[in-house]
């Protein structure tokens, strides 16, 4: 997947972000496949003419179903700070959902101790501090229900693989579309997952600044009586 222009949230010297739509990835490793990032890096090495690698720092991940605010850093000194916020979770992260089933409580709070299974590609929850497992912990507030499906804003407290997905689908609302959680239904490229706003410190004027990504078209023609409902 190529994208035709990059939707940029912001840019600088320091920082680059972009709204990143669901069906690419946002990294490369290896292989030839057209990532976000190697998108962004062809846009700096044209826009500003630079001969040579150009440095782009990855300081966050997003699934590649998933959509939303993604952030880079220009420099080494940039991603190093950046990296120190997301590690350190001072970073104020707001995702939006469309869930399976209708969540009972107005909002809450999920507890789960996660860990990577390598053979299946998922995510196990286990019990609390069991061997190689991480907690994770994430607080929703439900926005609006429509019929068997639900609406939910989520503030993640951790940042681990998977995480938002595993534990709504763990407790009993998959995301809608993601069928590698128990989904049985589809959402195009992607699943109904968006990182809607990223809160970070600039890594060099220490200045508070919030990216918005705004929803897929997909969303408004899906989801349309969710989100009038969300409005009222």
């Amino acid at each position: 997947m190529k994208l035709e222009t990059l939707d940029i949230l912001f840019e600088d010297n320091h920082c680059l972000a972009v709204a990143k739509p669901c069906g690419i990835a946002c990294a490369h490793f290896q292989g030839e496949e057209q990532t976000l990032d190697r998108q962004v890096k062809e846009y700096l090495k044209d826009k500003y003419r630079k001969a040579g690698n150009v440095f782009l720092g990855i300081v966050h991940r997003l699934d590649k179903p998933v959509s939303g605010a993604m952030l880079f850093a220009r420099t080494s000194k940039s991603a190093a700070r950046l990296s120190e916020q997301f590690r350190e979770g001072t970073i104020d992260k707001i995702y939006w959902a469309v869930v399976e089933g209708t969540l009972a409580k107005d909002a809450g709070s999920l507890e789960h101790w996660l860990r990577k299974n390598q053979e299946t590609h998922r995510v196990d929850v286990l019990e609390p501090h069991a061997d190689g497992a991480k907690q994770a912990l994430l607080h929703y507030q439900r926005k609006a229900i429509d019929g068997a499906v639900s609406w939910v804003e989520i503030r993640p407290q951790t940042g681990r693989t998977h995480q938002l997905r595993v534990q709504l689908a763990h407790h009993g609302h998959p995301i809608y579309g993601d069928s590698r959680y128990g989904s049985v239904r589809t959402f195009g490229r992607g699943i109904a997952l968006h990182a809607r706003a990223l809160t970070f410190l600039h890594p060099i004027r220490y200045e508070p600044i919030t990216l918005t990504a705004s929803l897929p078209h997909d969303w408004h023609v899906r989801f349309a009586p969710l989100m009038n409902e969300a409005q009222r």
